[in-house]
């Protein structure tokens, strides 16, 4: 079966699985979708027995249909290689009584490595396959992780730059240093006066600015996004859920055909949409429980149908979070509309003009499957502590906020169903926070001084990724105003 993608606001508008890799977002500020969601064409028992590399290729060979069994494979090896730090690639740990599902062995120590190590190689794989000559310029905004990772998948790739957009005062110092401290002759990092949702806004003003590509085109060159919009991104997501339910099976921790709840940290909706889309493959997933923090968007349009960004956005300690218009909604929105274009586009219109839109009661019957939850800053410290006390195991603060809405849930709901929690990002990422959470921390330590006690508390080694950027000179010091993006693009391409 040859696996086509439509535009979420047009359903004439239709593409290769390659093509939709190639344009990331669609012509008329659309995403991707699938025509319709494939099943797994082999058993979860057969797979429990696969390694990362061969589960990977059982499910995105599912989705990518024009890439052959050989290029599929190439992307595949070449992605997960020794670029992680443990054969797993995604381990997972038992601690307090649910299953930890370790994201951040990569090498940015982020979930983002998961898809942003294959994204470049599907990416100039794609290519070619297209007969694409002109340079690839990779556009991406950046709440913190997707930054770093999207940099250094494509650091020095032939035939790509890279661009690069954060918040200025919005990411973690070690996330920043990360960034502003990328080698590569073709990476371009940018903090703005501003926050995610400015970032994300302009970068996606830009790939729907028809006159900009011309420009662009009239240069040599061609827009595509690292972000979790593009389908490249969201598909090889899918496949940590499906290994980490083979994971469980090979075990023993779960019973063939068992079912298990998942909660995801999330802000932009990719990472718990992947898990949605992995249940439709025929993961046995119960429930997908969506933890949000303080900026508790997606918690209020659970709970009541109605999305609403019209609210005070606050900057809090788990950043990659903080985010009031999330994107990749739009393609749950699109399924749960019947996959009709038409209505989609209506409250996507809706949200862009009043910064809202609220679903049928109809739709809302779609989201029987999700559970909406949120934590404060002061509840995710808790729950940090909590799971430190009780296994010790030491969690970043995105986990910490999965963490504490799981309890919340099963405190309230009762449901002793097996929980898999997605470790999004590493401690030591956010080391200082952390430290604050177990109460070791210490104000007038820097933060690869608090790294170096986060160690000694946790027993685990600093990652290399801190390690390396202790010392690393900053390469990356611009700076522009929010409406001053695409000005700042046209400057780093020298467009004429």
């Amino acid at each position: 079966m040859n696996l086509l993608y439509q535009s979420t606001r047009d359903a004439n508008e239709v593409v290769t699985a390659s093509q939709a890799i190639l344009k990331g977002l669609a012509s008329n500020g659309g995403l991707f979708v699938p025509k319709e969601l494939p099943k797994l064409d082999i058993s979860l028992e057969v797979m429990a027995t696969m390694d990362y590399q061969k589960v990977a290729f059982e499910v995105m060979k599912l989705f990518f249909t024009d890439f052959s069994e050989d290029e599929l494979k190439a992307c595949i090896n070449a992605a997960y290689d020794d670029k992680f730090d443990t054969k797993e690639i995604a381990p997972i740990k038992k601690a307090d009584g649910v299953y930890y599902l370790e994201l951040f062995h990569g090498s940015t120590i982020a979930f983002k490595d998961m898809a942003l190590s294959i994204l470049p190689h599907l990416l100039t794989t794609a290519a070619k396959k297209n007969n694409i000559k002109d340079e690839i310029v990779i556009l991406t905004a950046t709440s913190g992780d997707t930054g770093k990772a999207a940099l250094a998948g494509f650091a020095d790739v032939p035939g790509t730059k890279i661009i690069v957009f954060y918040p200025k005062d919005g990411v973690s110092p070690i996330q920043e240093k990360q960034m502003v401290t990328q080698k590569g002759a073709n990476t371009s990092v940018i903090g703005i006066r501003g926050n995610f949702d400015d970032a994300q806004s302009g970068v996606k003003a830009m790939f729907n600015n028809k006159e900009l590509a011309k420009k662009m085109s009239d240069n040599g060159y061609c827009f595509s996004s690292a972000n979790s919009i593009n389908i490249g991104r969201l598909v090889p997501q899918v496949v940590y859920y499906v290994y980490s339910y083979c994971r469980l099976l090979h075990n023993q921790e779960i019973k063939k055909g068992e079912e298990i709840n998942v909660v995801v940290p999330t802000g932009n909706f990719g990472n718990i949409l992947a898990a949605y889309y992995a249940k439709a493959l025929g993961v046995p997933i119960k429930k997908l429980i969506c933890a949000s923090n303080e900026n508790k968007v997606l918690y209020d349009f659970f709970t009541t149908g109605k999305y609403d960004k019209n609210r005070e956005f606050i900057l809090t300690n788990s950043p990659s979070m903080d985010i009031l218009i999330s994107s990749n909604l739009e393609r749950l929105i699109y399924t749960i509309a019947g996959q009709n274009a038409e209505i989609n586009s209506k409250l996507m219109k809706s949200l862009a003009d009043n910064g809202c839109y609220e679903i049928t009661p109809e739709m809302k019957n779609g989201l029987k499957d999700f559970i909406g939850g949120y934590a404060t800053e002061t509840e995710t410290a808790k729950a940090i502590k909590r799971v430190f006390d009780d296994a010790d195991y030491v969690i970043d603060t995105h986990t910490g906020v999965a963490a504490s809405v799981y309890y919340d849930y099963k405190a309230a709901s009762r449901d002793t169903t097996k929980t898999l929690i997605v470790s999004t990002a590493s401690p030591f990422k956010f080391g200082r926070s952390v430290m604050d959470a177990l109460q070791k921390g210490n104000d007038t330590m820097d933060d690869f001084e608090i790294a170096d006690e986060l160690s000694k508390v946790s027993k685990v080694p600093v990652p290399k990724a801190v390690d390396e950027i202790r010392t690393a000179p900053v390469l990356h010091k611009t700076v522009c105003e929010k409406d001053q993006m695409q000005a700042t693009v046209e400057k780093i391409l020298d467009l004429k």
